[in-house]
């Protein structure tokens, strides 16, 4: 829900330029509604996986990971993580 009284946040093109708004703002006053929760992996990938699948199974998931602006290959890891967190 957007509050009219919030300002909308301004474009940062650079890590630089997020960490010297941070720095100088505050954020309770600029409108944070359009945020989205953000998962860093850490964790080290040491092992591979292969498969086989239909070229149109491969093309949905290409197209469904760059609408979520994420490489499909993290995408499809998201995915199978998601599905084995949930009981």
């Amino acid at each position: 829900m957007k509050n009219k009284n919030l300002k909308p946040l301004p474009t940062l093109r650079t890590d630089a330029e997020a960490e010297n708004f941070i720095a100088a703002s505050d954020l309770t006053k600029f409108d944070l509604s359009g945020g989205r929760v953000m998962h860093f992996e850490f964790e080290e990938k040491d092992s591979q996986l292969s498969m086989r699948m239909p070229t149109s199974l491969l093309d949905a998931v290409k197209s469904k990971a760059k609408l979520k602006k994420v490489p499909y290959t993290r995408y499809i890891r998201m995915l199978i993580e998601r599905d084995v967190s949930t009981r």
